[in-house]
């Protein structure tokens, strides 16, 4: 095969008449090359067709890891219904059908596979996959993989030694938003030459950016103008960005009483809501949503007319990701920023309460020592969390650090508890079976302890009765719940890991830890300030964007150029409006007294629950409003002051308390 086949191959296999802007080379990089590629074009700018075609040409399989089972589900489609023998391994498929891509796997029956990150903790995955020769290794929203990116996920710190061990020749980085910073550490994870780092212009001219400085008092009636104004000139759809679940569902009844065909989504919504909304949206059923960041990525809607940011994004990157689900039919597009100081707290206390303390990292690293046994450790992440005072998020982020250090090594995951109902009479399952199968299945009920309805599974008792094979139990409970004998419910994921016992017991690997918690907490402060001081800026805010994402490009976009400065002509700053955020009012402190008398109520609601910890950790993110397992055990929202210094800023809460007590 000859490069300038790549445009019939184009044609002949997706129906696209010619490349988008970096494609060709990306796919030249992996298929004439055989070198690995960087790839960073903007939101909805055909990145997926980069591995899609190359896999096409490749001898072996195309492994892909995803971060989102919604973005697997739109690409399986797309591949499949361009002939391309795709499938995925994920949470929705049933054992039998999760068998049959895994044979379908080893048979070489397809070409390409998607996964999330996760997968690779089960150590029967691990196994099935080693054995499976692969071609290329692409990373779908590859920024995750990046400690100083905005969506920094822990298990992706793991996929360069998982390709290193399944000894992948190829890999494809996919991204839109990556930093100077980001790009280089992406890069450097895989080995990635500069010169294999594509990447497309960042600027979007037909993107109207604007930010306003508005207090809270006027923003609801501002948000209803600026939508009826889009509205108005024909842009109906659009998404509104909040920061909080309730502030989306009170945002959105606002809308609706004003006329607005308006819907509230966020993560709170139970899965069938959520997709009720969003297949409304997508077919034009509703104008206009009113989102958390749980919505955005796999929405793919080419005719998103304005994007509206009620609340501070979290970051640049996210507001560069959010921005970017407007204009992708090329047409003109408005993103407005509605910005005031109140949410900056609220952003920052969500990062302060993802940091651990010291005793909360020690208590862990004691769990695994103690509980270990054979140099073999499970544990529970809710239990775990709430045992030890650290949100799951960030305790998975712990957990992986360990695994980085070779302290820890995932083995494979089950579910410790299996709930089971019975849709048809006992004796009318067993008659469906031999003999064998239904010796095998009544032991199975006899060791299920029936309530009026449900009935929970012995595991132990019915091992210890019978020495039949786990997965043997449960390919059973599958099978019948497939033939609609059964309803099967699981719970208690119990995850494994092998232990190293003698690195575990390493000096100062708390403090360490403690300290890279710390570095990663200071890092997202910065970041909230970068944020604030670029919808401050007194320049064109497009062209500082584009700099900020290291956009070589950004001189040949037809930019004006007036008293040395870039200027793209559409901006609010470039039409003279500098945008200067502050509080929409001043807040102020509750007495030294209600604060101390609060602080000695959360300190005798702990000790009660058996936590001495005298650090002043707790009861500033008590005083903040903070959510930490630790409050739910205690009911802290029921206690006097819990949250009576939210509108403060952390760092003056944690000062005030240092004078007071």
């Amino acid at each position: 095969m000859y490069e300038p086949q790549l445009a019939v191959i184009l044609k002949q296999r997706f129906g696209f008449t010619e490349f988008r802007a970096g494609q060709q080379e990306v796919i030249s990089q992996l298929l004439f090359k055989q070198q690995s590629s960087l790839a960073i074009f903007p939101t909805g700018s055909g990145k997926s067709l980069c591995y899609q075609l190359a896999a096409t040409q490749l001898p072996h399989l195309t492994l892909v890891i995803s971060p989102l089972l919604a973005l697997m589900k739109d690409q399986l489609a797309f591949l499949q219904a361009n002939n391309i023998a795709a499938a995925s391994i994920d949470s929705s498929l049933s054992v039998q059908q999760s068998q049959q891509v895994m044979q379908d796997l080893h048979s070489g029956l397809i070409k390409v596979l998607m996964v999330s990150v996760e997968r690779f903790k089960n150590e029967r995955f691990r196994q099935a996959i080693s054995s499976t020769p692969i071609s290329m290794l692409v990373v779908d929203e590859a920024h995750c993989i990046s400690e100083w990116g905005h969506n920094f996920r822990p298990d992706y710190l793991k996929i360069p030694s998982y390709q290193q061990w399944l000894k992948i020749p190829l890999v494809l980085l996919l991204t839109a938003t990556a930093t100077a910073e980001v790009k280089r550490d992406m890069a450097s994870k895989f080995n990635i030459v500069d010169e294999n780092i594509v990447q497309t212009g960042f600027y979007r001219q037909n993107l109207e950016l604007n930010v306003e400085s508005v207090s809270a008092s006027v923003k609801d009636q501002r948000l209803v103008q600026l939508i009826k104004e889009y509205q108005y000139s024909g842009k109906p759809v659009g998404i509104v960005y909040v920061t909080l679940q309730k502030t989306a569902e009170n945002i959105a009844n606002k809308l609706i009483t004003s006329g607005i065909n308006a819907a509230a989504y966020h993560a709170g919504l139970l899965d069938e809501q959520r997709q009720t909304i969003q297949s409304k949206y997508m077919a034009n059923g509703i104008d206009v949503v009113v989102a958390t960041i749980a919505f955005g990525m796999g929405i793919d809607k080419s005719n998103v007319q304005f994007v509206v940011h009620y609340d501070l994004p979290k970051s640049i990157e996210n507001y560069s990701q959010e921005i970017g689900r407007a204009g992708r039919d090329g047409q003109h597009a408005y993103c407005c920023t509605l910005a005031n100081l109140d949410n900056l707290n609220t952003l920052e206390n969500f990062v302060y309460g993802d940091t651990p303390e010291l005793t909360a990292i020690e208590y862990v690293i004691n769990n695994i020592r103690d509980e270990q046994q054979y140099q073999q450790w499970e544990t529970q992440i809710y239990s775990l969390s709430n045992n030890s005072n650290i949100r799951q998020l960030t305790l998975k982020t712990l957990l992986v650090q360990l695994e980085l250090m070779g302290i820890l090594q995932a083995k494979y995951s089950y579910y410790a508890q299996f709930k089971l109902q019975l849709l048809v009479p006992q004796e009318q399952i067993l008659s469906t079976f031999n003999s064998e199968r239904q010796q095998f299945l009544q032991q199975i009920f006899q060791h299920t302890d029936f309530k009026k309805v449900w009935g929970i599974l012995n595991f132990d008792s019915l091992f210890q009765a019978s020495q039949c094979d786990r997965a043997r139990v449960v390919t059973a409970l599958n099978y019948l719940e497939s033939k609609q004998m059964i309803t099967l419910q699981t719970s208690q994921i119990t995850e494994v890991f092998s232990v190293n016992t003698e690195r575990l017991i390493e000096p100062n690997l708390a403090t360490q830890l403690y300290q890279y918690f710390l570095d990663k907490e200071h890092k997202e402060i910065k970041r909230i300030q970068a944020l604030v001081d670029f919808f401050e800026l007194d320049s064109c805010l497009t062209y500082n964007l584009a700099q900020y994402f290291d956009d070589k490009s950004i001189m040949e976009q037809g930019f004006t150029h007036n008293d040395g400065l870039n200027q793209c002509g559409h901006c609010s700053v470039c039409k003279g409006k500098v945008a200067k955020l502050a509080y929409s009012k001043d807040h102020h402190w509750p007495e030294a007294k209600q604060l101390e008398q609060s602080l000695v109520g959360l300190k005798n609601a702990l000790y009660q629950v058996g936590v001495t910890d005298d650090s002043h950790a707790l009861g500033c993110r008590f005083l903040a409003g903070i959510s930490l397992p630790i409050f739910t055990k205690i009911k802290a929202r029921k206690l006097a002051g819990f949250g009576c210094c939210e509108h403060q800023r952390y760092q003056q809460i944690m000062n005030k308390i240092e004078q007071i007590m």
